[in-house]
């Protein structure tokens, strides 16, 4: 069955991608034209609720689909909140704390179990192709109770959603620390629309294709940087037979039954690498106005160099729907709403969820936006 469910996952690339993308776009322009864009006024707010919100519901209507039952803004705020709740006491969860000694968390995850059972799921609208497959597979072939293949869709909501909130959250907080780079993205996306022959104005009327979206470089370069800096994952390999590991300091000898974890932090934080690793840098991902793929360690150009999804079979199949989410969501706040930040603080992360991906800022921060006159 795992190889099976691993199967659907050609239908996060490609044709499949840009159905997806194209989705998510329409679902952040419905976001946006009901929540934000009726007032010109300044609108406060804390940055990582802000981020939490628009992410969780836009990741959900795209890969779930819209709710066809009773109030549909209820629904997905009740889903979001208890999802919150859920993954606040993640780090709890894998440490193999008995379940029952975190409070009301077993409720909340039975309810969303429960909100993502085939019996839920039918009243939905506008299902993606990568959840009706799984849903086949669980279902036809391996006719799992409703209630597992609910598990199984919490798992990938999951795997969806919690690592995209914090990699937007910082992309957002180190360009507003950032007006400089702010200014560059703006121009850059200014300068791709009027070339498409886009105007900005009321509403949403701007569409871009997934090749516009990978031209902007310098919106690409600063997503990258906030992988290379806020990312903690790890990765970890089962050592089959025994084998010597050779590396340009020493040879390592590993013994079959060992496990070996690499942890990409020690490649984005290097200095020899990275000039200057612990600062952001927008444009560090950029040269002669292109991508920038050339890094450097004792004088040999790295392969690897970006780990923030792994590599080889375990890395992340959602990593292209993710970046495109961040980039869409970034396209459209600097496209259409001043931006300022209101707590000028240093922000640190949260390491409580260090080895398993995008670390949670220690704290919130207050920001605010309005919708350009």
């Amino acid at each position: 069955m795992n190889d099976d469910l691993h199967g659907c996952y050609h239908l996060l690339r490609g044709t499949s991608l840009d159905i997806l993308t194209e989705n998510m776009m329409q679902n952040l322009k419905q976001f946006f034209e009901l929540q934000l864009l009726k007032t010109t006024n300044w609108n406060t707010a804390y940055l990582l609720t802000f981020c939490s919100s628009v992410i969780f519901e836009v990741t959900f209507t795209t890969i779930y689909g819209q709710s066809l039952a009773g109030n549909r803004r209820k629904f997905i705020t009740e889903l979001r909140d208890d999802f919150l709740k859920f993954d606040d006491k993640f780090p709890y969860l894998i440490s193999d704390i008995p379940i029952e000694l975190l409070g009301n968390v077993k409720s909340i995850r039975k309810k969303l179990v429960k909100l993502l059972t085939s019996e839920h799921l039918a009243k939905t609208q506008g299902l993606s192709e990568v959840v009706q497959m799984r849903q086949d597979i669980l279902e036809k072939y391996y006719t799992l109770e409703d209630f597992e293949i609910g598990a199984h869709h919490l798992g990938f909501l999951w795997a969806s959603v919690t690592n995209t909130i914090p990699t937007m959250f910082w992309a957002m907080y180190y360009l507003l620390q950032h007006p400089e780079a702010m200014a560059v993205l703006r121009d850059e996306i200014d300068h791709l629309l009027q070339s498409t022959g886009q105007k900005k104005g009321s509403g949403f009327p701007i569409h871009l294709t997934r090749e516009q979206l990978d031209s902007l470089v310098y919106l690409e370069s600063t997503v990258l940087e906030v992988l290379r800096l806020c990312s903690f994952s790890s990765i970890i390999r089962f050592v089959q037979e025994d084998l010597t590991l050779h590396s340009e300091t020493q040879d390592y000898c590993l013994r079959k039954g060992d496990l070996v974890a690499i942890f990409p932090p020690a490649i984005h934080y290097d200095p020899e690498v990275f000039e200057a690793p612990e600062e952001f840098r927008f444009d560090r991902f950029v040269e002669d106005g292109k991508k920038k793929t050339a890094f450097f360690k004792n004088g040999k150009k790295l392969k690897y160099y970006l780990l923030p999804f792994g590599f080889g079979a375990s890395k992340c199949p959602g990593r292209f729907l993710a970046i495109f989410e961040v980039k869409q969501l970034l396209v459209i706040l600097l496209t259409y709403f001043d931006l300022e930040i209101i707590d000028d603080k240093p922000m640190e992360a949260n390491y409580s969820r260090l080895l398993f991906g995008i670390q949670h800022p220690a704290s919130d921060v207050l920001f605010r936006y309005k919708v350009k006159s």
